[in-house]
């Protein structure tokens, strides 16, 4: 509806300052020509809105404007009311704070809203937590986010994924949560990396300050992340058969890193396509299969795991 984008318009301008037509366009996925005709709209209303043709211009407010808005829709509140992650917020300090928000914003509702609220908590709920984390924080934990706020240079010997132990100078830029797990967004020699918390073994926070990059954004920064992550990974595909038995039980071990081959045969095994990390982690899974399972391809990892199993034998029987 046309209402609902002219208050998210004003919301955008309100809240980011000036943005150029083309940026509004893709955030609310509308045409340049459709939000030119909308700010125009806003001044007809008598909203303080103005644009800058050229270089370095776009569209603002005037910054002594601000709307108020009370008229929530039902969807809105109830999204308001499931967004809650409280073991991530402990971590930062912000859990009492985060159930004060939401008192405020329910006393604040219209009475109308209450029953929607308390609807839509007793039926749905949405919990990020892995079922297995460690509920401990590091002992450095208050420096590491004291020096990301008041954007301190840190120290910090660091354990990488091999096992080989650096020191490093580090600017810390963000801490970041994803699957129950604490990351460090840093910048090092002109270069952003990340760090995973659980691996710093030291953090020393130094009395010197570094600036920060005015163009960085996190959650930019974090979906490109992302994206290298999974393409560094080095993809093994490997065809297992499956007994009925276990099928569930792979699917669940590996998702969205399968697929099926052929359907359930007559003794009801199924034939999987899996992808991966490595030739290691596909004999692991393998033996953790047992006479469960039986490999399709490569002829190098069946022949693999016949060589190990054979070599277990020997031992056992030396």
């Amino acid at each position: 509806m046309r209402a609902d984008r002219l208050v998210s318009i004003l919301l955008l301008l309100q809240t980011r300052g000036k943005l150029t037509a083309k940026t509004l366009a893709q955030e609310l996925d509308v045409s340049r020509r459709t939000i030119l005709r909308d700010i125009e709209a806003l001044s007809i209303a008598g909203v303080p809105i103005y644009a800058d043709g050229g270089h370095g211009g776009g569209i603002a407010l005037d910054e002594g404007y601000r709307t108020r808005l009370t008229g929530l829709h039902t969807a809105e509140v109830q999204a308001l009311f499931i967004a809650n992650n409280q073991a991530v917020l402990r971590d930062v300090g912000l859990n009492e704070a985060s159930e004060q928000l939401l008192l405020k914003l329910l006393a604040s509702l219209p009475t109308s809203h209450h029953l929607t609220a308390d609807h839509i908590r007793q039926r749905l709920m949405i919990d990020p937590t892995w079922w297995w984390h460690d509920a401990e924080t590091p002992t450095f934990w208050d420096e590491l986010q004291r020096a990301v706020y008041e954007d301190r240079l840190i120290d910090v010997t660091y354990e990488h994924y091999q096992g080989d132990i650096v020191r490093r100078q580090l600017e810390p830029y963000s801490l970041v949560n994803k699957s129950s797990l604490w990351y460090l967004v840093a910048r090092r020699n002109d270069a952003f990396r990340t760090y995973r918390v659980t691996r710093l073994h030291q953090v020393h926070v130094l009395d010197e300050h570094f600036t920060r990059l005015p163009g960085f954004d996190l959650p930019q920064y974090w979906q490109a992340h992302l994206q290298e992550f999974i393409q560094s990974f080095s993809e093994y595909r490997c065809t297992l058969r499956v007994h009925p038995d276990r099928v569930a039980f792979v699917k669940w071990l590996m998702p969205g890193r399968w697929k099926e081959v052929t359907l359930a045969d007559v003794a009801g095994w199924e034939t999987l396509e899996i992808v991966m990390d490595s030739p290691q982690l596909a004999k692991m899974l393998v033996f953790g299969l047992g006479t469960q399972a039986e490999v399709v391809a490569p002829t190098e990892l069946a022949q693999s795991v016949l060589a190990d199993a054979r070599a277990m034998m020997a031992h056992l029987q030396s």
